[in-house]
C-alpha cells in the first residue's frame, strides 16, 4: 500500500486505511497512531473499532483491499494477501479513467 501510494498519489490515487482491531489492545487511538508512524504510513488511517466499515463493505478477513472509483462504485475487491499485480492493474485502469 505504501508503495502504491508513493507511486500513484500524484495521479490522484487516494488510500484510506481502515484499522479494524482484532484484539482489544489494538483499540486505543494512540496505538493506531504509533503503529502508523512506525510503519511510515503517510495516507490517512481511520479507526473502525465498531467494524462499521466491515459491515458496510461485507469484509470478513484481514487484510482486505477495496478499490472504489471516482463515482463511489466498488470496482475491485480482494481478501487476503496476494493478487498484487491484478490490484495494481486495476489501480492503473481506474487512474486512466
Amino acid at each position: 500500500m505504501r508503495d502504491w501510494y508513493a507511486k500513484y498519489e500524484r495521479d490522484g490515487f487516494t488510500i484510506i486505511g481502515v484499522h479494524s482491531p482484532e484484539f482489544p489492545w489494538e483499540r486505543p487511538l494512540e496505538k493506531v497512531k504509533a503503529a502508523a508512524a512506525e510503519l511510515k504510513i503517510r495516507y490517512p488511517v481511520v479507526q473502525d473499532n465498531g467494524f462499521d466499515n466491515w459491515k458496510r463493505y461485507g469484509i470478513w478477513a484481514w487484510p482486505s483491499t477495496i478499490l472504489i472509483d471516482k463515482k463511489g462504485i466498488i470496482r475491485y475487491a480482494h481478501i487476503g494477501e496476494g493478487s498484487y499485480d491484478k490490484t495494481e492493474t486495476v489501480i492503473r485502469q481506474l487512474i486512466g479513467e
